[in-house]
């Protein structure tokens, strides 16, 4: 789950990590409000979306007047963002971000996230903050820190010591840059966080470190412990379809092909989109029901993969360990009448209770077309939407 920049950054000052003061707006007159509230002289308007990349697009604008932030706030609300990060359809504003301006000397760069191959939280740092972050990776490599912290030890005063001199800050600096870096990681450990972007982490003229943006996101399963940050979620910033899944506990991520994947397990949901680009097939989604899937479930799933305008065809793919094969066909043929499904759909079953499941199929006076294996379901359903097409 993300959230927005101005709740990320409630978070972090919540943990003691310095912050420049803002408040959201979510209307011209509020950001007005807003921009007098603070004060002045400089003030920073930012569109509130989920995607990096903002300032490029003319979300992030810093300004000097009253009568600017109104014309300024008038521009940004209701525009929709284009963003390497939001693709060609872009992020309709819906609310803004009033921050003061601020002294900066330098423009560093800091994340923290989980490392799985490592299995450990890792910062990653670098003396080359701003919005080209990206170039420096692909082009400058070395500039960039990479430090992992053992969970067994936690951070510890070192981990600071030596981020501080990867970013260039010395003498009496360190101190607070060591409270400041501590506390970031708090704040990760607190809210079961798998990632916090600053970019920029500035440098003022007085040496003080404040996180200038702010990234988050969060562990999903975790988030039963944190009714705060649940309460921070923006329905309008998700995928209609992948918020609908979430409801019903299905792991659902829309594509642009026009093959609908239904499958039960993410590794054998990601061979079985390999399998239909090899057969010259494009995956429209990527869907995993569980191990644990009740008929219901399979219901809700094919609901919401038909829902996708752009599905030719169903593909279902199914390795029945824990997941009854009977079940699936349950669902598989309610859905089917249900819905009165008029695309092509393959089924592949295989597992626990197959027979039973493919009996079902069989004489449910629904066609359905079976499948040996995986290879053979591709085929088939590629030939299939390609006779459709």
């Amino acid at each position: 789950m993300n959230i927005h920049e101005h709740q990320a950054k409630e978070l972090l000052a919540s943990n003691k990590v310095n912050v420049a003061k803002g408040f959201p707006a979510f209307s011209v007159d509020e950001a007005i409000q807003v921009a007098k509230k603070l004060g002045g002289p400089i003030w920073v308007v930012k569109a509130q979306i989920h995607a990096g990349g903002r300032g490029k697009a003319g979300g992030v604008k810093v300004i000097n007047s009253l009568n600017d932030v109104e014309i300024v706030a008038k521009e940004i609300l209701g525009k929709t963002l284009v963003t390497p990060q939001t693709g060609s359809e872009g992020k309709v504003v819906k609310r803004l971000y009033i921050e003061e301006g601020c002294d900066i000397k330098r423009e560093l760069y800091l994340s923290v996230l989980v490392d799985r191959n490592l299995g450990c939280i890792t910062f990653i740092g670098s003396t080359e903050g701003g919005m080209d972050i990206e170039k420096v990776a692909e082009e400058t490599p070395e500039k960039i820190l990479k430090l992992s912290v053992s969970p067994s030890t936690g951070f510890q005063d070192f981990h600071a010591r030596r981020l501080a001199s990867a970013l260039g800050i010395k003498g009496k600096s360190i101190r607070s840059a060591t409270i400041f870096l501590r506390n970031i990681y708090n704040t990760f450990i607190a809210n079961d966080a798998s990632l916090i972007e600053i970019n920029p982490l500035v440098v003022t003229n007085s040496d003080e470190l404040i996180a200038l943006d702010a990234k988050m996101s969060f562990d999903d399963n975790a988030l039963f412990r944190h009714p705060k940050v649940i309460n921070m979620r923006d329905p309008s910033e998700e995928d209609p379809l992948e918020l609908k899944a979430s409801e019903f506990d299905l792991s659902y991520i829309k594509l642009n092909g026009n093959i609908g994947c239904m499958v039960n397990g993410a590794g054998l949901a990601m061979a079985t989109m390999d399998i239909i680009q090899l057969e010259g097939g494009s995956p429209a989604n990527f869907l995993d029901v569980g191990g644990g899937a009740t008929k219901e479930k399979v219901t809700e799933a094919f609901k919401i993969i038909l829902s996708d305008p752009n599905v030719k065809g169903v593909l279902v793919n199914i390795f029945g360990g824990i997941m009854r094969c009977d079940v699936i066909a349950e669902g598989v043929i309610a859905a089917a009448k249900e819905l009165k499904i008029k695309v092509p759909l393959v089924v592949r079953l295989e597992g626990t209770k197959v027979d039973e499941g493919k009996k079902l199929m069989s004489e449910s006076g629904i066609d359905i077309i079976t499948a040996k294996n995986l290879s053979d379901a591709a085929k088939k359903i590629v030939s299939s939407v390609m006779k459709e097409l």
